[in-house]
């Protein structure tokens, strides 16, 4: 057992690793989270123990995997903060049909790729919210990145971000519950789905219903007090939805979606980013280190068959739901090719499957395609114009220097 000064130390050994990881990402201007994954997935019980320089973590692992689940908190709470329940009531039909598009393409492929495997059906479940759901992180960042916001597709993308983010409080919500209570029977998984959506719709009614009393609870001037009330509410509301097996992570994005809508959206969004940047580079890391790279080999080539259908069927589908919206050949290329990255989603649900005893198979599973997909999407979503160049001549679409033209001459 290790004293609290080592136990200290320890933690700040593992801190150090995660900030070398961000300096090496920021200085390739790389996404941070495959190399996060990667330094987690060094470290363990194959890294090296040299003194007081201990690369195992053992000790300190329980309370890295804690500090790890408040990132999975935060990044779900901003995700909520970024997407209110009223911007997606206005999101529009495009959006609308876009996401009806997106999963019919990508979840159909979730479900028949694992089947085809011979998974059982809740790990085919599982499997299938690992592959359907992009990284919300990761596309905020590269569209940051690429500086992209002003593009006309970007408002789709978002879009798709937000359709997805809806379906995944709905969809993780009832595998929880089915994987978390080990129930089969069809009366006992609607039951369960009626109090995971029952709990989600509930939640969103009272807080849009008592959004001035929030509003005055949260008129605080004390930003020290304010931070207490605010993670008071966002620690006990995860806590509670974990107690009637739904997901944590859930109970963090509603009060996301509720605390957007009110006047301190402003004041909240500030406070929380560190803390989301911080534990979320944690849950990242702490994923990596949970993770024997021994055992990945076996999953290889079922993460590498399921990558391939991702790539397809992500481009596909929003080629197809950028096309049917109005967009240019170009513009939904860039949709198809922005969305590929998986991330927290991916993640969560494989910790899910841990959780409930699953087939092991599912976490090197999971390691390994948000991993490769944290690599592609972005280079995908770099190298755009070069893949669509390429594309236009193989499907006869207008090239580049036409669709120059075009734009110069509305510019005008």
């Amino acid at each position: 057992m290790l004293t609290g000064e080592y136990l200290l130390f320890e933690v700040g050994l593992a801190l150090g690793v995660i900030a070398a990881a961000g300096l090496l990402a920021s200085r390739l201007r790389f996404s941070i989270v495959p190399i996060l994954i990667i330094a987690g997935m060094a470290m363990g019980p194959q890294a090296p123990h040299i003194g007081m320089f201990d690369f195992r973590f053992i000790e300190s692992t329980p309370l890295i995997n804690f500090m790890g689940r408040l990132g999975v908190l935060f990044l779900l709470f901003y995700l909520g903060l970024e997407f209110s329940v009223g911007r997606l009531i206005k999101a529009g039909r495009s959006i609308f049909f876009g996401g009806i598009i997106y999963m019919a393409i990508n979840f159909t492929a979730g479900v028949v790729f694992p089947l085809a495997l011979g998974w059982p059906l809740t790990e085919v479940l599982v499997a299938a919210g690992i592959t359907t759901i992009s990284s919300s992180a990761i596309v905020a960042k590269l569209i940051s990145d690429l500086k992209r916001s002003v593009r006309p597709e970007t408002e789709l993308i978002l879009g798709l971000m937000m359709f997805q983010d809806v379906f995944v409080a709905i969809y993780l919500s009832v595998v929880s519950g089915l994987v978390l209570t080990g129930t089969a029977s069809t009366i006992n998984v609607i039951q369960s789905a009626l109090l995971s959506l029952g709990f989600i719709v509930g939640f969103i009614f009272l807080g849009r219903r008592l959004l001035n009393q929030i509003n005055r609870l949260l008129d605080i001037p004390s930003d020290e007090v304010f931070m207490m009330v605010l993670f008071a509410m966002l620690f006990m509301v995860a806590g509670f939805s974990e107690t009637i097996h739904v997901a944590e992570a859930i109970g963090a994005l509603l009060v996301g979606l509720v605390l957007a809508e009110t006047e301190h959206f402003e004041r909240i969004e500030h406070l929380v980013v560190p803390f989301r940047d911080f534990f979320g580079a944690l849950f990242f890391f702490s994923f990596g280190l949970s993770i024997d790279p021994l055992a990945l080999s076996g999953a290889f080539w079922p993460a590498l068959g399921a990558v391939a259908i991702t790539i397809a069927g992500n481009f596909i589908s929003g080629l197809v739901a950028g096309r049917k919206s109005g967009y240019s050949h170009r513009a939904s290329t860039n949709v198809g090719l922005t969305i590929i990255s998986r991330g927290e989603f991916s993640i969560i649900m494989a910790n899910l499957a841990k959780a409930g005893g699953l087939l092991p198979i599912l976490q090197p599973f999971a390691a390994l395609y948000v991993l490769i997909l944290a690599i592609i999407g972005p280079l995908f979503t770099k190298e755009s114009k070069w893949i669509y160049s390429k594309m236009a001549r193989i499907f006869k679409w207008p090239p580049l220097k036409d669709m120059n033209r075009l734009r110069q001459r509305s510019n005008s």
